[in-house]
Order: C-alpha cells, then structure tokens, then sequence
C-alpha cells in the first residue's frame, strides 16, 4: 500500500515513517510547508528532511515553495484561527498530491505533535480526501513524538522550536519574555 506521508521536518517524520513502514505502508515523504519562516528556518527544515530520507532510502517529493506571502494573505483576515488556513493549505496540497500521483492514501507527519490542533487537522484531512478521492491514513502518531525527539538528538537533526510560521515565533518570544501583547 502506497502513501504519502506530508512531512513538516524530519525530527517529526523519523517515528511516523517507521510505523508506517512497520505496518506495510511504502512511505513517500511530501515536503510542502508554506507556512514556515523565515526562510532560513524553512532550508535548515528542508535539508534536515533532505539529508534524512536519503538516508533511510524513502523517496521526496519537493513543492518547494517559499510561500511567506500567499500565507500571509491567508492567515491575515483571522490570525488568532490561522491554524485552519495552515493545514488547509498542506493537507489539501498532500491530498492533491496523493490523488494525482497514484498513492493509495496519505497522512502527515503533524500528527505526532501535541502542540498541533490534532482535532482540527483530522478534520480538514478527512475533508482534503473527500474532495481529491484519496483515503486519508489516519494516525495518532502522538504516542511516539519523545520516541522521535530523542531519535533526531540521536542522529544530530536539527531541532526547530516553535512550529514554523511567523506568528507562533512571536508567541514563543512573547512568552519567554513574559511580554503580554
């Protein structure tokens, strides 16, 4: 069984592919993450990815796009919910993706985070397959996020601290600085 398997980064995808793989699945990863910045986070993201699957042997397929203003326009008219834009925008790309190239199903590796909205993506996933015809590959992939923490300090991964757009950055400071905006 083919699948496609969106990747926000490898510390978060190392666990996901393992399962997966452990329960038959031929993993393809799907790096397409408009929502990261600055684009020096986005690269160091990308060719931890890059460098990690290559050497595990499981094909990538890059859409490779750079995408601060489209996501941006996005978020801007509700940027206290932007979340849902978020995954709208990968999800519904994998799920394109996974229809478009043949795959039996897709899932992402987001589902391993406790800090996503696990929810909300399940939502908007079930909704990108419906839409493209694919299944989606639901997994709570949350037991084994220490797992992959601990693996991507094992391999030397780079390790990212916040989720990747712009505004969960400034919440990071913004906590950490006991700034109240």
């Amino acid at each position: 069984m083919k699948t496609l398997l969106h990747t926000c980064c490898a510390p978060c995808a190392n666990q996901c592919i393992e399962v997966l793989q452990k329960d038959g699945f031929d993993v393809t990863a799907l790096w397409y993450n408009p929502n990261i910045h600055p684009f020096t986070e986005y690269r160091s993201r990308r060719n931890c990815l890059r460098e990690y699957v290559a050497s595990i042997d499981v094909p990538l397929i890059e859409r490779n796009d750079y995408g601060l203003r489209p996501f941006c326009r996005a978020v801007a008219p509700d940027i206290a919910n932007r979340c849902i834009k978020c995954y709208e925008m990968r999800l519904y790309e994998a799920a394109r993706q996974a229809s478009e190239g043949g795959f039996d199903s897709f899932t992402s590796s987001l589902f391993i985070s406790p800090y996503q909205k696990h929810d909300l993506m399940r939502e908007v996933a079930e909704r990108a397959a419906y839409e493209y015809g694919v299944k989606f590959e639901y997994r709570d992939f949350r037991p084994y996020f220490r797992d992959g923490q601990t693996r991507a300090r094992e391999l030397g991964m780079y390790i990212q601290k916040y989720c990747g757009c712009v505004f969960s950055e400034e919440e990071r400071y913004l906590k950490s600085s006991k700034i109240i905006p």
